[in-house]
């Protein structure tokens, strides 16, 4: 993929492997109580922003910007 959809997708790709390395972590069971605690926190975040990326995706492929139309940010 190359162009503007290149640079979100490579951040998806990201974050979505830090999920999988996370939930591996997770479920190897040696992490103590406070470091779980602490990847679960993150894992919440990396989730709720990618629902977001990929809500506005959804978005823009629904309803493309009409011609002669910017898209506001």
């Amino acid at each position: 993929m190359s162009g503007p959809e290149a640079e979100p997708a490579a951040a998806l790709d990201a974050a979505l492997a830090e999920l999988e390395s996370a939930a591996g972590r997770l479920r190897a069971g040696d992490l103590a109580a406070d470091e779980a605690a602490d990847l679960v926190e993150r894992c919440a975040e990396l989730a709720a922003r990618l629902g977001g990326e990929l809500d506005r995706a959804a978005r823009a492929v629904a309803e493309p910007a009409a011609s002669g139309q910017e898209r506001l940010l």
